[in-house]
């Protein structure tokens, strides 16, 4: 099995840690916390644990790092694994500014390493059937993809709501439509702590002429999870609060002007709910990373999309501050 060193157990980073452990060697474990170093050393006998990050790179026998700590050490602990030849994952964003994620896929690349960013979403199954609807073109040509990522907290203090809940909804609609955007725009307003944006709206215009709009807010009174896809043939609901009908396709477009009164009629046909896996999005990620470990980082894909996601996040951040479009 692949040897893997993980870093990071505390908040998402013990669900990350306990699919690594069902899936590889789990060689190392690194926190910084004495009480979770105990609870892992008792947990995972067979690990080491450890504080210090340089005890796993400079382990030769591990042949990957898993990174789940706090979004401000991830670029210089991913950046440290990439230089010591270890294969990474590191959850989302790999890095704040686009320079660093730019350096740390030249890196990967250089010593031909797997660099793989933690875009969950991309992993479930519900959005897979949603990517699957778009690429066969069930829904016709796409004109506008809108995500809704709202709730009463988690309220942050090392990042804002654009960079704590933007990046899901974002990677999701970079990849559905397989473009970078031409302009990028962003609104927001810190209410809470000064500089840290609580409430975002965020809008991206594509080359192909194709639109997209994202809400994300940690002060609203409903929890959503939701995205949207308007075709010109049929618009598809993923809803990831709901227990059962997670995606739904609506047989709804515009149809015609009317003869009459010249206003657009509509049609509207059936209502469907395909039937969707219930595998867990974050063992198919890493199953996918470890994968990747075997075989080799192929194309660097993933990488490559990573840097796309931290590029229009960077784009979104200078039209925060500057009121302008990016």
């Amino acid at each position: 099995m692949t040897r893997v060193a993980h870093a990071g157990v505390g908040g998402w980073g013990k669900n990350v840690a306990r699919v690594v452990g069902e899936l590889a060697d789990l060689a190392w474990i690194c926190d910084t916390d004495p009480g979770r170093q105990a609870e892992y050393a008792a947990r995972y006998p067979a690990a080491r644990v450890t504080a210090s990050f340089d005890d796993l790179i400079s382990d030769d026998t591990v042949d990957a790092v898993v990174i789940a700590t706090p979004v401000p050490t991830h670029f210089a602990l991913a950046k440290t694994a990439l230089e010591a030849g270890k294969h990474v994952f590191v959850e989302k964003p790999p890095a704040m500014r686009a320079e660093e994620m730019e350096e740390l896929v030249a890196l990967a690349k250089s010593a031909n390493r797997v660099l793989m960013p933690g875009h969950l979403l991309l992993y479930h199954p519900g959005l897979r059937k949603v990517k699957e609807l778009v690429d066969a073109g069930e829904l016709g040509d796409v004109a506008c993809v809108y995500g809704n990522r709202q709730n009463l907290g988690v309220i942050r203090s090392n990042e804002n709501a654009l960079w704590s809940l933007g990046v899901h909804d974002l990677s999701v609609i970079l990849w559905l439509l397989g473009e970078e955007p031409s302009e990028a725009v962003a609104h927001g307003v810190d209410y809470l702590q000064k500089g840290i944006e609580d409430v975002v709206f965020c809008f991206l215009r594509f080359p192909s002429g194709k639109i997209a709009h994202m809400h994300l807010s940690w002060l609203d009174p409903h929890k959503m999870r939701k995205m949207t896809v308007v075709g010109r043939e049929k618009m598809v609901v993923f809803d990831d609060m709901e227990l059962e009908r997670k995606v739904t396709v609506y047989e709804k477009a515009p149809w015609e002007p009317s003869e009459t009164s010249g206003e657009w009629r509509t049609r509207t046909g059936g209502i469907y709910s395909p039937k969707i896996a219930i595998d867990e999005p974050l063992r198919l990620e890493l199953q996918h990373f470890l994968q990747l470990v075997e075989d080799g980082p192929g194309d660097f894909r993933e990488a490559d999309d990573g840097l796309t996601v931290v590029r229009t996040l960077d784009r979104l951040t200078t039209s925060l501050r500057t009121g302008a479009p990016a």
